[in-house]
């Protein structure tokens, strides 16, 4: 019997990671598609760069409307190509649903579905903090959905999408690795992957440097993606204190020995928390993103360790109020007598609702796929 051939896409570091763990759980399999460095060193030989992809925000994916086109069509003549048992699409899901909804409406991408070919997505959309009924927009495109956590899976199965949790992947390798005590006093700033996040939030970490009391007593630190460290590097260099600049493959080291982390809103959020560092959560966005964001977002949190435990352990600070000032202000409650301490037993309450009894994330899902 011939190998499987898996379609695989992801669109940034954490769907890279992820993606490189199921590639290694499938030993048999054959893979083309898009990913990163980590998928690279499984095997993987990208189509195009995954940076491509890393666009959030409205504003953002209308400005680079005209290259997503492009590699939306040049994905799915790769896909029509190499003609695949199964798609795997990892988080981007707004690509991944262009991709998938332009190939079932074309007469060559209907003919490889009633061959066989199948659509399996992995990272739940966040439709709960969103609007719930795009659950049903999913439904049409994805064959098969494997979200984090149990409370996602009825916003699919509502529509009659195959849903299971899996746990969240990153505790496969984090959770329980506890973090060093943290005598240097490290400050790790996380600006972000993409471009544009990254250059909204240096200001930020620069202005929060210049106005902490007694900055000299801490060491900064700031991990970096291949497409932005340059840029980094340049900006850093002005800045009135010295700046340790680490690669993204080094990260979870700069973590354990992190004594307050300030980091852009994303994966890096729950990584932290899954290793117990106290942080604060920020996000800048243009002002027509942030608006429409208050009008739409359902939840109070952004955060998932506060969404899981539905209090809010980490500070956030979005929008408008993602200033140099807010940020001294939690920051200096954290250093408070006692205050880190209790954060990092709020974080180990949260411990048990990463991951699932039934096994790691990357095997349930590589066992699935190949089912």
């Amino acid at each position: 019997m011939p190998n499987k051939k898996i379609f695989i896409i992801a669109g940034e570091v954490s769907g890279d990671a992820l993606g490189a763990r199921i590639m290694r759980q499938m030993r048999d399999a054959e893979f083309a598609g898009i990913g990163g460095a980590e998928m690279t060193v499984a095997g993987l030989r990208s189509i195009f760069p995954m940076s491509d992809l890393a666009v959030m925000g409205i504003i953002e994916v209308l400005a680079h409307a005209r290259t997503l086109t492009r590699r939306i069509n040049q994905t799915v003549d790769a896909i029509i190509k190499y003609a695949p048992d199964v798609v795997l699409t990892i988080d981007s899901p707004g690509f991944a649903r262009s991709v998938i909804k332009k190939l079932r409406e074309s007469a060559t991408g209907q003919k490889l579905i009633a061959r066989g070919l199948h659509f399996h997505h992995v990272v739940a959309p966040q439709v709960w903090a969103w609007r719930p009924g795009r659950a049903k927009k999913y439904a049409r495109v994805f064959d098969k959905l494997y979200a984090f956590f149990d409370f996602e899976v009825p916003y699919f199965t509502k529509y009659g999408l195959d849903t299971v949790a899996v746990g969240h992947p990153i505790a496969e390798g984090l959770l329980g690795d506890e973090a060093r005590v943290a005598n240097d006093k490290i400050i790790t700033l996380v600006p972000g992957s993409r471009s544009g996040e990254v250059k909204r939030l240096l200001p930020v970490f620069r202005e929060f440097i210049e106005k902490i009391p007694n900055a000299k007593e801490y060491k900064f630190a700031i991990p970096v993606v291949e497409t932005t460290a340059e840029y980094v590097k340049s900006v850093v260099a002005t800045w009135p204190v010295a700046v340790e600049i680490v690669p993204a493959a080094a990260r979870y080291d700069l973590y354990r020995r992190t004594y307050i982390a300030v980091v852009a809103s994303g994966t890096v959020s729950a990584e932290l928390a899954m290793l117990h560092v106290p942080a604060i959560v920020v996000y800048k966005m243009n002002r027509i993103t942030t608006w429409i964001g208050h009008l739409l977002i359902r939840v109070r949190w952004v955060s998932l360790v506060n969404i899981l435990l539905n209090r809010a352990v980490y500070p956030e600070f979005l929008g408008e109020r993602a200033t140099a000032e807010n940020i001294v202000h939690a920051f200096r409650d954290m250093t408070k007598p006692g205050a880190r301490e209790k954060i990092i037993s709020e974080l180990h309450a949260a411990d048990n609702m990463w991951v699932r009894t039934e096994g790691v994330p990357s095997k349930i899902v590589a066992e699935s796929v190949s089912g």
